[in-house]
């Protein structure tokens, strides 16, 4: 009686590679795999009996609409839409009661610092500057991830994310690219420097580096504060919902515009300097599960919510400092900042901004959430990081100051597209060990940026929109 050996089949499949690729016209890695999982479950089905029929059975049908062609895609943007809403919803009230304490904490030190007759413009470099910044980044950013982590993953748990690669695979392929991309993505709108850190799951160095050099074209929390206010005062105010579902809706549209880009970019680097073949993505999907409580939280808020944190404090603080000497600083009678300001405001008018628009985003870059706070202390000449109490007093200032719907639309598209903030260069640095891929890592967004709104503002121009 012969034995069976199981490499046999194997074996054979990769005995005549040449004539399987002739005859299929289908990449050969692609067989393989497609044989070898053929094989394994001939072999499962005559030594497995399955008694969970029942069980099996409505995993199957979830799975028929999951992972279908109808209803993945419209199930994938409503779950998404879904997590932007309790986000957004979410945030408000505790990044308000955490700001307060901070805030308040700011009037303590002010006073130890009177007490210990501290010169002015120590205790404006350290309070005004750097406390103050990081209490702003801290309350803005905390809340967001400590919702958005934890509910990115249940899904992760669930055993939907996967599925999600498994839907954007073929989309990937095309721009010859990682389905495990799709993954990597997703981690980016947490943050973008943990959706590069993410790239590792990656085998191939092609494709890994195009995950890296695109992950920046998702939004992260950073930028959320900057694109929400900004759609909920221009852009929604006119419609009879919600502010804060209005808002998830305009963030969604931004994120598809940005994914959109991401395919573009990732096709065009794949075509370029970037050449090769995609590879197989071999994604088993696991079964359905319920979380672990206990592993959800400790994965999303502390290998994930404290460390993303901890990073941007670290390059918020000097920043912080930065911004306070630059803004009481004078030349004449023009502080440092409004004086750069001016220098900029021809290049920023080119592209539907202002000076000082551009300038806020040049100093936001060690951490994106102070762009707002940064636009505000220069419009007002307040020589600190400025906050609003409501949204209606951050339009009127934005008015006050000539912004109009090609200001508003074109500063949302900047804040989506513009370079990574210096917590996700120095991630991509640390993974590309390269300072060239950390330079198109950044060069590349900054580029798009650039051109994308050059484009729109001068047809506004032309067409006499403005």
């Amino acid at each position: 009686m012969s034995t069976l050996n199981p490499l046999d089949p194997l074996l054979k499949i990769y005995s005549d590679t040449e004539s399987v690729r002739l005859s299929s016209g289908t990449p050969i890695a692609d067989r393989v795999v497609t044989d070898i999982f053929a094989y394994t479950e001939k072999l499962t089905q005559r030594v497995v009996l399955r008694e969970d029929c029942l069980q099996t059975s409505w995993k199957d049908n979830i799975d028929k609409i999951v992972i279908s062609r109808v209803f993945g895609y419209p199930l994938m943007l409503l779950l998404l839409g879904t997590v932007f809403w309790l986000t957004i919803a979410g945030a408000n009230v505790p990044s308000a009661m955490i700001a307060s304490v901070l805030f308040a904490f700011q009037d303590v030190l002010t006073h130890w610092f009177q007490l210990v007759q501290a010169p002015a413009w120590l205790h404006g470099v350290l309070v005004l500057g750097m406390y103050r910044t990081l209490a702003w980044v801290t309350a803005v950013m905390l809340p967001p991830m400590a919702i958005f982590f934890p509910l990115f993953t249940l899904l992760e748990d669930l055993g939907y994310l996967p599925r999600v690669a498994f839907n954007l695979d073929n989309m990937f392929k095309k721009a010859n690219a990682c389905g495990k991309q799709c993954l990597t993505m997703c981690m980016g709108f947490g943050c973008n420097a943990a959706g590069v850190v993410a790239a590792r799951i990656i085998d191939s160095p092609r494709e890994r580096l195009i995950a890296i050099l695109t992950n920046n074209f998702v939004p992260c929390n950073g930028r959320f504060p900057t694109l929400i206010a900004i759609a909920s005062i221009f852009m929604a105010s006119t419609l009879f919902l919600s502010q804060s579902l209005l808002a998830a809706g305009m963030i969604t549209l931004l994120v598809l515009l940005g994914v959109a880009f991401t395919f573009a970019v990732s096709w065009t680097l794949s075509k370029t300097i970037l050449k090769g073949e995609p590879s197989s993505l071999v994604l088993e999907l696991p079964p359905y599960r319920l979380p672990k409580v206990g592993a959800v939280f400790y994965r999303s808020l502390i290998d994930r919510t404290i460390f993303v944190l901890r990073r941007a404090l670290v390059v918020a603080a000097p920043a912080g400092a930065l911004t306070w000497i630059l803004a009481n600083v004078y030349i004449g009678n023009v502080s440092v900042i409004a004086y750069i300001a001016g220098v900029l405001d021809p290049i920023a008018k080119a592209i539907g901004l202002d000076g000082f628009i551009l300038m806020a985003f040049i100093l936001g870059l060690p951490a994106n959430e102070i762009v707002v706070p940064i636009l505000l202390m220069s419009y007002l000449s307040t020589g600190q990081l400025t906050e609003f109490n409501s949204l209606f007093e951050l339009k009127k200032v934005l008015l006050a100051n000539g912004w109009t719907w090609l200001t508003a639309f074109n500063t949302m598209l900047f804040a989506l597209l513009h370079w990574p903030c210096a917590t996700t260069l120095l991630s991509m640095y640390k993974e590309t060990g390269s300072k060239k891929w950390t330079f198109m890592g950044f060069i590349i967004p900054t580029v798009i940026a650039f051109s994308v709104c050059f484009i729109i503002a001068q047809a506004a121009y032309l067409l006499g929109l403005v």
